[in-house]
């Protein structure tokens, strides 16, 4: 699912040193072992290469979104009421509230719009950074963040009907040029344009050729502020970027990534 234990020394958990160069022995025994192994971006597949690995033994099948769960349909007035983002324009990140993501950024962002009463920021999910997140929120006395907590997976449609543009948001390293969110995808089944705010790499490539939304330099709460500005005050840039998002989301439906993922475990099964 992602490159481990690369993405440990990444987020900062542990340094390079003994320990991880013993668990990137150990990865790369397994891959070498392998009779097939299945990436989720491109780039994977390429460090993987890059390092030794046989590339035809290693297959690409990116995250995908459920299209009979996640669809177009019209904001969840009661949900939004609930939330207490009625009427407001929202910024939706739905997710992990992690080290990897250095969501402190919309914190700066959201303080540089306190002045634009219709923009909200709703925060949504939990993880190690989630605490210091709401403190920093209340110490900045910022009225356009909300916070709430991770909600089951059946209510998640409901919850994207509130919003009006799905923000994905990881800290400015190169190693996250490499990955793609899979957040992406239901937004596009939802029809929700998209603001990447990560390093421009595959994920970043995936929303631009979709035409389905923006991509804005990590980690730089003005740039941040300046496309929510933006993109609300182009009604009808923001409409192209919706209807471009769920025409991309057929091309990323789970069914047809199903298909893929049985060709390849049959292969496998059986050999060459």
């Amino acid at each position: 699912r992602d490159l481990w234990p690369a993405s440990i020394v990444t987020v900062g958990a542990m340094k390079k040193g003994f320990f991880i160069r013993m668990l990137e022995r150990l990865e790369l025994f397994l891959y070498r072992r392998a009779r097939a192994i299945v990436a989720v971006t491109k780039s994977f597949k390429e460090d993987l290469i890059r390092r030794g690995i046989d590339g035809t033994k290693i297959h690409v099948v990116r995250n995908g979104v459920d299209l009979n769960r996640y669809q177009p349909r019209p904001a969840d007035e009661a949900f939004a009421r609930e939330l207490g983002v009625e009427e407001k324009f929202v910024i939706a990140y739905l997710g992990t509230h992690g080290m990897a993501h250095a969501l402190d950024n919309v914190l700066c962002a959201a303080n540089l719009l306190e002045a634009e009463p219709s923009i909200v920021f709703l925060l949504v999910g939990d993880g190690a950074e989630k605490q210091s997140l709401v403190a920093k929120a209340e110490e900045l006395q910022l009225k356009n963040v909300v916070f709430h907590d991770s909600m089951p997976k059946n209510r998640m449609p409901a919850l994207w009907s509130v919003a009006d543009v799905a923000l994905v948001h990881l800290r400015d390293d190169p190693v996250f040029a490499t990955v793609i969110p899979s957040k992406i995808f239901e937004a596009f089944g939802m029809g929700k344009p998209v603001m990447m705010v990560l390093p421009d790499g595959e994920a970043a490539g995936i929303v631009r050729d979709a035409g389905a939304g923006v991509w804005v330099p990590p980690e730089d709460p003005q740039a941040l502020a300046d496309s929510v500005i933006a993109l609300q005050s182009a009604p009808q840039q923001f409409e192209r970027y919706s209807t471009m998002a769920a025409n991309a989301a057929k091309e990323h439906s789970r069914d047809e990534l199903a298909k893929r993922m049985e060709e390849i475990l049959r292969h496998a099964a059986h050999g060459p």
